[in-house]
């Protein structure tokens, strides 16, 4: 896996993207203290609102703004991109107002909205073989899993010597390092919009109509489904099983996530040689298979409230969950890349972008709001159900193998011209 780290150019962007991701999960911890600070008892109200409008820019905003600049050479859109999201870190310490916070944030999002799927677009014009290519997805995700480990672990150790205002400094660092190893990377030209003609809006909507033109990217619509219940699941409702199900220490709840996270790296390791071996397919459709599983077996917890077996069964479940997502989530930018041409692929992957997060709106608000109000039993059973509909979409979305004449087995996929000189009607 650590071969594709000798291409010079791919070792400089993942380092970038590393030091970011750091930056970012210091921006987490801290903006929930700042939350606390400016709204004590009602800090959740301001996170939860700070990260709807976090959603709505991903959503809403990132197709938009990728139409806008991808006339535009790639390097100086993300160095801007970033210098904006440490412009935006910066501005947090000084914030005294709940709706302060709203608009920076706003912005900053926004300027991930442009970045992220730019940077992502990008990886395949660097690294062309498949091999590579899937050497380097397993190696991103390991480094967004290790993220959601190291960067809390990080902000523990600062705030024993500094205010957590500091930690805003940590994450301004994290994206102007980011700049700075984009701007001393020489990039590969790519198409870019050139050949890609048509309104704003046909090129805002362009990565959208590819995705129902292509029946693996209906599929992966579906599978987007599949991998926000259980991310929803665990992410909000993991400090209520951990706390008030099964009376563990705080302590517990670093424990929990951290099986969640290593689940998705363990599956994350070995994900090149089990695609090479059994390919897209089977991985992904193994991954949509198994989370409802889980999840439903997940309403079991309660009934083992506050014993030790209820603490096991948890976090066995929650590796499984994490093992499960990663199946799907590793590949899936492998079909992204091939659905789409050079001058398609900005477009192709900020819709992923959009669309994938549009599943969490829906997933968020029934682990959290449903849990709350009805229990963690509905909750997850509804959560359960979300995960149902995405397979079984999955399932029926997926061309089927099919055997050559020379007895190959390949995926049957119906031929979709890609857009060159006008985009699809």
């Amino acid at each position: 896996m650590l071969v594709v780290l000798r291409n010079q150019t791919y070792r400089m962007l993942f380092l970038a993207q590393v030091v970011a991701l750091i930056g970012t999960g210091l921006l987490t911890v801290a903006l929930g203290l700042l939350a606390f600070n400016l709204a004590g008892s009602d800090a959740g109200a301001v996170m939860g609102t700070a990260l709807t409008i976090k959603m709505l820019a991903y959503v809403g905003f990132a197709p938009l703004i990728n139409a806008v600049v991808a006339r535009l050479p790639t390097k100086p859109v993300l160095i801007a991109a970033d210098v904006v999201r440490a412009a935006m870190a910066l501005c947090l310490p000084f914030i005294t107002e709940g709706w302060q916070v709203y608009v920076v944030i706003f912005v900053l999002q926004s300027a991930s909205a442009t970045f992220t799927p730019a940077f992502q677009s990008l990886i395949p014009a660097v690294l062309k073989t498949e091999r590579d290519y899937t050497h380097a997805l397993s190696l991103s995700r390991l480094a967004y899993d290790m993220e959601a480990l190291v960067s809390p672990a990080v902000a523990a150790v600062l705030l024993t010597v500094v205010s957590y205002n500091n930690l805003f400094l940590g994450t301004v660092f994290g994206f102007l390092f980011s700049a700075g190893m984009v701007a001393t990377t020489v990039l590969p030209k790519v198409a870019g919009d050139k050949g890609t003609a048509g309104s704003l809006l046909q090129r805002t909507t362009l990565g959208a109509r590819i995705f129902w033109t292509n029946r693996r990217l209906r599929s992966l619509l579906s599978l987007n489904l599949v991998a926000a219940a259980p991310t929803a699941l665990v992410l909000v409702n993991s400090v209520v099983y951990v706390r008030e199900v099964l009376h563990r220490p705080e302590t517990g709840l670093a424990l929990a996530l951290a099986c969640f996270g290593v689940g998705s790296m363990m599956v994350a390791i070995t994900a090149p040689r089990v695609l090479e071996r059994l390919g897209d397919r089977a991985v992904m459709l193994t991954g949509a298979a198994t989370i409802p599983v889980v999840l439903a077996a997940v309403t079991a917890v309660t009934a083992l409230a506050g014993t030790e077996a209820g603490w096991w069964w948890l976090l066995g479940l929650w590796f499984l969950l994490g093992a499960g997502d990663s199946m799907i989530l590793t590949p899936s930018s492998r079909l992204l890349r091939d659905a789409s041409t050079e001058a398609t692929r900005p477009y192709v992957f900020t819709a992923q972008f959009s669309l994938s997060h549009a599943c969490y709106l829906l997933a968020y608000p029934l682990a959290g709001w449903l849990g709350a109000a009805a229990g963690l039993g509905w909750a997850a059973a509804a959560l359960t159900i979300l995960a149902i509909l995405g397979s079984a979409g999955a399932f029926l979305s997926w061309p089927r193998q099919v055997v050559t004449g020379a007895g190959e087995a390949v995926e049957k996929e119906p031929s979709v011209e890609q857009p060159t000189g006008q985009p699809i009607p």
